[in-house]
């Protein structure tokens, strides 16, 4: 049993996404739902699979008369056939032989029960997978961003340093002393900003794999870049054959299809065996009484047949042939959601892929820009504006470069939820 808060006593090490992963469906209170509602869907289908069979009861009575039944004869007389108080057990088999298909049909929709239960549950899986994915590269994405605006801190020390020594001696006017000190400033905040933005990342993982939600969070770093070498078609093709959304609507569809055979049954009509075992008595124990042996047995056979009902099953079967059409219907809209699915994850990987080779040119030109306008500021040929404004290339191009590499990798989980594929 799952309990209502996170778990303690758990791993404090360096996660990886596959332990990540693991930990999450392990614990997860959507997972353990999912299997119950499997559990629940396999106990209907066995209740089901018990109506073939004969039922049991027993009924005990009792009833009191206002007078012993009698006989008047001639003359005025009594003759007294049965007892004031009279006492009954009756045990009796029903056995169905034929129900029209009910029987039948309501087995194989409570099998059909059962697999939805199941596909539903690889569902719940998958995208818990894909939530966890996208958790663990966005706190590596977090990370990478505090460390570009520790790296702009660290810069703009180093410039203000400069730039408060040329102030001394009197190379540079107040104002630039100035810029410099209040960029300073706004780096600054941008480094607390990336430091909550983490925080608050690492509290959502922690939610997920249910961990206390302000525990520390160690990953493995692994926000690298892959080579996109699957053609578009064969993810479309991959997603038709394993998407777990398209197997849940052809299960609908084939529920729907029983719906209308059940429906049909009730033209038949029925037959039942019933064996019938009473024991009766003028006492408590039903030992008999001077006018009734103590017990007795029949078998009786029955067939009942309601042929007309104003054309109310013909409605009821229509109806349901309506809830088979929507249901096709319903899987066609689905297989072209997946295949539009499919297309933007695709789509959202290239464009991430082409903005890591912009990014990583724009890096190696923005570092080497930064280290020119510093060069020049030394050399007084350039003002503290050019360094800040090279500094800030710098800071948004490395931001621009993690982030791209960052939505890349997310991009890679998406299409791999879009196929109905888990990889960790």
């Amino acid at each position: 049993m799952l309990g209502g808060s996170a778990v303690g006593g758990e791993k404090t090490g360096v996660f990886t996404l596959k332990e990540a992963v693991e930990m999450a469906l392990e614990r997860s209170a959507a997972i353990h739902s999912a299997r119950e509602g499997a559990k629940g869907a396999d106990y209907l289908r066995k209740a089901a699979f018990a109506d073939f069979f004969p039922t049991l009861r027993t009924e005990y009575d009792y009833t009191r008369l206002d007078e012993a039944p009698f006989i008047r004869f001639g003359g005025g007389v009594k003759r007294t056939i049965g007892t004031q108080d009279n006492y009954s057990w009756t045990t009796v088999v029903d056995q169905p032989l034929f129900r029209g298909g009910t029987l039948y049909w309501s087995y194989r929709l409570a099998q059909l029960g059962l697999d939805l239960s199941k596909v539903f549950l690889e569902l719940v899986k998958q995208d818990l997978v894909l939530q966890v994915k996208e958790a663990y590269f966005t706190i590596l994405k977090a990370e990478k961003i505090r460390q570009v605006a520790v790296q702009a801190v660290q810069q703009l020390e180093s410039q203000l340093k400069v730039s408060r020594a040329f102030y001394d001696v009197g190379v540079i006017p107040k104002n630039d002393l100035l810029q410099t000190q209040v960029q300073m400033a706004q780096v600054r905040q941008n480094l607390t900003s990336a430091e909550v933005e983490l925080a608050i990342v690492k509290a959502s993982f922690n939610t997920l794999l249910r961990r206390e939600v302000g525990r520390e969070v160690r990953i493995e770093d692994i926000l690298t870049y892959r080579p996109m070498e699957v053609p578009f078609e064969e993810c479309v093709e991959k997603a038709r054959k394993t998407r777990p959304e398209l197997r849940e609507t052809e299960l609908n569809v084939k529920s729907a299809e029983k719906e209308v055979q059940l429906a049909r049954s009730e033209y038949f009509p029925t037959l039942g065996l019933s064996f019938n075992y009473e024991r009766v008595g003028d006492n408590p124990g039903v030992s008999g009484s001077q006018f009734e042996d103590e017990d007795s047995w029949n078998i009786m056979a029955t067939a009942r047949w309601t042929f007309w009902q104003w054309g109310k099953k013909r409605q009821l079967v229509r109806e349901k042939e309506t809830k088979l059409v929507q249901a096709d219907d319903a899987r066609v809209q689905v297989e072209d959601n997946i295949s539009l699915e499919v297309r933007d994850a695709y789509l959202r990987l290239r464009e991430a892929r082409d903005k890591i080779g912009v990014a990583e040119v724009a890096i190696e030109q923005a570092e080497e820009n930064f280290r020119m306008n510093q060069e020049r500021f030394k050399e007084q040929v350039a003002t503290s504006t050019d360094v800040l404004d090279a500094q800030t290339l710098l800071t948004q191009a490395r931001t621009n470069y993690f982030n791209a590499l960052s939505d890349y990798n997310i991009a890679w989980a998406r299409l791999d939820r879009s196929m109905g594929i888990v990889t960790y």
